[in-house]
């Protein structure tokens, strides 16, 4: 099969293709036939070297969510052959087939695509989590930093179907985006804080996909530090009393946000690049850039 290693740690184009062996399904588990894969910030920081706490054996594989459809099942895998699926893997989602304990998997709503279905795979399990822990509910104003990306995307849109107002950070040129989402837009930057408070809306509660200095400005604009949550700055959560909100991998929560995309009630837009271009999409996904998530392609 081919997939996506690298050598050593560095910038995007230490990454390069691969034939490496197929792998087999054990008791318990299933083989899936990759047709996309989600490529995360993690995946970068992984390459980099950044992760020392993540066991690393070079040449190493990449990649943490995978869509495709099942092609061989171990024993006792309570699945079948041609079923469609998704879910969360752990450094090998950038293949062409990927072995998988069954009870992560979930099927693809037969309504959602292969691409999207990659794309909401880790988004949709840290941003319902993420509410989750800091109680997001109806009459909440939530502060969503980086609120174009991937996380920030289905926050945005769950915290609106609780009944909450959200306020999302961007760049100028996702405000319109924003908007089509329900947030109210407002410039990242220095003068957050009083763009924040000129949308006479008052932050209750925040969720930070950004780094820097997003959790000093949440506490700045009076929301209480117990209910700031970071899912990117464990550093600066500490110097604040703010919280980090990790609340792991959830198939159920994964199924429930996959069903609501493939009815039409949330959207992730995809930037596609082919598993050839590998290199080009971990460029996109480090510049911090553009809206929705990168997903690689592989071919049926």
């Amino acid at each position: 099969m081919r997939a996506v290693v690298f050598d050593r740690f560095g910038p995007p184009d230490v990454l390069r293709i691969a034939d490496l062996p197929d792998p087999e399904p054990g008791p318990g588990e299933v083989r899936v036939r990759v047709r996309a894969a989600g490529v995360q910030p993690f995946d970068v920081a992984v390459r980099r070297g950044a992760m020392p706490w993540v066991r690393v054996r070079l040449p190493q594989t990449n990649g943490q969510e995978y869509s495709g459809v099942i092609d061989r099942l171990g024993e006792g895998a309570g699945f079948a052959i041609g079923d469609a699926v998704l879910g969360s893997t752990v450094l090998n989602g950038y293949a062409e087939l990927v072995c998988v304990p069954a009870d992560t998997v979930v099927r693809k709503p037969d309504r959602l695509d292969f691409p999207t279905a990659a794309a909401l795979v880790a988004a949709s399990q840290t941003a319902s989590g993420a509410l989750n822990e800091l109680a997001v509910a109806a009459g909440d104003v939530l502060l969503v930093h980086a609120a174009a990306g991937s996380v920030g995307t289905v926050a945005t849109q769950l915290a609106r179907q609780r009944g909450a107002q959200v306020i999302g950070t961007a760049g100028p040129a996702n405000h319109d985006y924003l908007r089509q989402l329900g947030a109210v837009p407002v410039a990242y930057g220095d003068d957050l804080v009083e763009a924040v408070r000129a949308t006479g809306l008052a932050p209750t509660v925040a969720l930070d996909a950004a780094g820097g200095a997003a959790i000093a400005q949440s506490v700045a604009l009076g929301i209480a530090p117990d209910r700031v949550g970071t899912i990117v700055d464990d550093k600066s959560a500490a110097e604040h009393g703010a919280r980090v909100v990790r609340a792991g991998r959830s198939p159920s929560r994964l199924a429930e946000v996959a069903g609501l995309a493939a009815r039409g009630r949330l959207t992730m837009p995809v930037r596609a690049y082919p598993l050839a271009d590998v290199v080009a999409a971990h460029t996109a996904v480090e510049s911090r850039h553009g809206r929705g998530k990168v997903v690689l392609i592989l071919e049926p």
